[in-house]
């Protein structure tokens, strides 16, 4: 029986990326996604050669699109260095991608593992996901540094309308050092505890803060008085009757409650330390390329989901060669489907919404039913690994196509 494609009402924004990831995005695009849905896509272009052509401007209008259309999926990119600057003879060294749309559609990125059964985790105590929620704004993103040559004064100015306050930071006697300024701003840190507080009612996970408000206690602070407003007034009722709760911790206090906890709770994290310890979580619950991450933006219906890993440079240097790789793409097929998945809620699109849990189904069966990608046999054989174990690049996807297509059918044995 043919399978009757799954007419999708409103647009989704695509971001395309680089190198292997790139190569994945297509075939992923070409084996699970157009062969079953009948979608509008507003295609951008991300990648490196096309953002140096529009000076960047391509990036800009992606997330302007995604403001628009309430739903982007984003492939991995690369964030070029100085290396990446000569080796594509770029105009400029662009900034993150991530930064830039993070920066203008001012969100939330929560990152959360993909279990699956059969993969071991360096944490065995975890049991359950721990959902970590970084707030993608200013701090150190943001952040204007500077090298100190020589003896001076460093001062923070700021020039208000009504008055202006000056700060005396530190007086520089000897060689010089560093210096750094950084910021937030209110509104962004209630968008913060919003999201937050509304991933983990949606989750009925309980949801703790971290910050380290003892050393700095204006500026994080302000990140706990905030998210204590933001929960008393709006959320603690809703909390209470759904037997969860909402907790400042400090970081370092946090982290080894992480570490012995078995997860089941949403972790909001300031900028940094949500960089941090999205990576520490992820390799704890087995790998990087078992990570989702959407960022949820503050009006509530506005999310860009992403593959929670870079554009995995060694392996394109050997597809460019003509040799067999073996790429972990389920990050990036959850990046489809997440997106998806919120699209199908705002459209009450019932049947795209079945498409995409079997999606995900599909995925973790594959892996459990044992054809996995090299990375996820290593975990599992170790030292003990050969290539009988593992599949390559596409032979997984297929894979998980044919799984998908006995599920959507009728026909799977699971």
């Amino acid at each position: 029986m043919a399978f009757e494609k799954i007419t999708v009402a409103n647009p989704i924004v695509e971001m395309d990326g680089d190198e292997m990831t790139r190569v994945i995005w297509k075939l992923i695009k070409d084996k699970l996604i157009l062969p079953f849905l009948d979608l509008n896509i507003k295609y951008f272009d991300l990648g490196i050669l096309n953002r140096d052509a529009t000076n960047d401007r391509v990036t800009v209008e992606s997330a302007e699109a995604t403001l628009r259309y309430n739903v982007a999926i984003k492939c991995a990119t690369i964030t070029p260095d100085e290396g990446r600057v000569k080796e594509f003879n770029l105009k400029s060294m662009w900034k993150s991608p991530n930064g830039t749309i993070r920066n203008i559609l001012n969100g939330t990125v929560f990152r959360e593992p993909i279990l699956c059964k059969n993969i071991p985790r360096l944490v065995s105590g975890w049991t359950k996901p721990i959902c970590i929620g970084r707030h993608a704004y200013g701090d150190q993103y943001r952040a204007t540094d500077k090298i100190i040559n020589g003896p001076g004064t460093l001062k923070l100015i700021f020039e208000g309308r009504e008055e202006e306050v000056q700060l005396e930071v530190f007086n520089f006697t000897g060689a010089g050092g560093v210096a750094l300024a950084m910021y937030n701003t209110d509104e962004s840190i209630r968008a913060f505890a919003e999201a937050s507080m509304n991933t983990a009612y949606q989750k009925r996970w309980p949801l703790y803060l971290s910050t380290k408000n003892t050393i700095l206690k204006k500026y994080d602070g302000r990140f706990k008085d905030i998210f204590q407003e933001v929960y008393e007034t709006k959320w603690k009722a809703k909390f209470e009757a759904a037997g969860i709760w909402y907790e400042h911790r400090l970081i370092d206090d946090m982290v080894a409650y992480a570490l012995k906890s078995e997860g089941g709770y949403v972790w909001a994290c300031k900028n940094y330390d949500g960089d941090v310890q999205s990576d520490f979580l992820a390799q704890g619950f087995g790998s990087l390329g078992l990570m989702t991450s959407v960022l949820v933006c503050p009006d509530g219906k506005t999310i860009e989901a992403e593959a929670a890993h870079g554009t995995v440079t060694r392996h394109f240097r050997v597809h460019q060669k003509g040799g067999e790789t073996s790429t972990n793409s389920i990050a990036s097929i959850f990046a489809w489907t997440r997106g998806l998945a919120h699209r199908a809620k705002l459209d009450s699109n019932l049947r795209l919404l079945d498409y995409t849990e079997k999606l995900e189904a599909a995925c973790i069966g594959t892996v459990e039913s044992g054809k996995m990608t090299k990375d996820l046999a290593l975990i599992i054989h170790g030292s003990k690994l050969t290539r009988d174990h593992y599949m390559n690049t596409e032979e997984f996807i297929n894979a998980v196509s044919e799984d998908l297509r006995a599920r959507l059918t009728g026909k799977s044995k699971l």
